[in-house]
């Protein structure tokens, strides 16, 4: 599996702790910076490049998902779900990062690097690039009905207040 991923400075060294360990575990890893540390960086286009590849890779029929890192996590999750066609979540523990995949299909996960011990975090990664999205129908009628509003702006036979 390809792995895409990209932080700010505050996720930088859990970012590079991440890169061994997917490494070691035989994910290739794609890193979409910052290669340095600088206190002044933007996330966004580190973010959106990641969710880029991701996109990029799936539409190939390969296998791959994205990491994206920030203090919070928030930013880089809202950045990451710029690009068109993924859904990137936020998640804070195992059970998050399940519901991710299993219920969204979810094609990056965001986290916060000043939330979260290294190892706790790696658990939380884990969970999210192992878990299997379970294509349930309920599921994935949620997932279409968002993806049609993002292209609509509206859901056929919903109703959707202005």
């Amino acid at each position: 599996m390809r792995v895409h991923i990209a932080t700010d400075h505050a996720g930088l060294e859990m970012s590079q702790y991440f890169v061994q360990k997917l490494t070691e575990n035989g994910y290739e890893v794609i890193d979409h910076g910052p290669r340095e540390y600088d206190p002044l960086d933007d996330y966004p286009s580190f973010c959106i490049n990641a969710a880029l590849g991701v996109r990029k890779d799936r539409e190939e029929g390969l296998d791959s998902l994205g990491i994206v890192l920030g203090g919070s996590g928030n930013g880089e999750q809202m950045a990451a779900n710029k690009v068109t066609g993924i859904r990137a979540a936020l998640a804070w523990n195992h059970d998050t990062a399940a519901l991710a995949r299993e219920h969204n299909n979810a094609h990056v996960v965001a986290i916060g690097g000043r939330q979260h011990s290294l190892e706790e975090a790696w658990e939380i990664i884990r969970v999210f690039l192992t878990t299997v999205w379970t294509g349930e129908e309920r599921h994935q009628r949620r997932i279409h009905q968002m993806a049609e509003y993002e292209a609509t702006g509206a859901i056929t036979g919903r109703e959707i207040n202005s």
